[in-house]
């Protein structure tokens, strides 16, 4: 009799873990993965609408340079020796990196 009250009791209580469990995760997997990724996206994006001719700027490829010409979809970058056309994508929005290489 003692064995079948506690499987009677077992089962009953097993999907709500399990429910409780997955919400859980996925509110977990959303503040740690999907939030902050969006954040940066957005981050991204307002700064490539917010170069300005004359701006000091630093590819993801690490290449230093200053705007020259702002279009919609690319810019014109001064380099030491020449010029160069890029897209706004390929520009770094980590502004640290850009003011440590204008301090050398």
């Amino acid at each position: 009799m003692m064995i079948q009250f506690l499987q009677a009791t077992g089962t009953g209580g097993g999907m709500s873990g399990t429910l409780l469990f997955m919400v859980g995760f996925f509110a977990i997997f959303y503040f740690f993965m999907i939030r902050p990724q969006s954040k940066k996206i957005k981050a991204a994006k307002l700064f490539q609408e917010s170069i300005a001719v004359g701006a000091k700027v630093m590819t993801v490829g690490g290449i230093y340079g200053e705007v020259l010409e702002v279009d919609e979809k690319t810019v014109v970058l001064k380099l030491d020796q020449g010029r160069m056309r890029i897209s706004k994508v390929a520009l770094s929005p980590d502004s640290t990196v850009t003011e440590a290489a204008e301090k050398r």
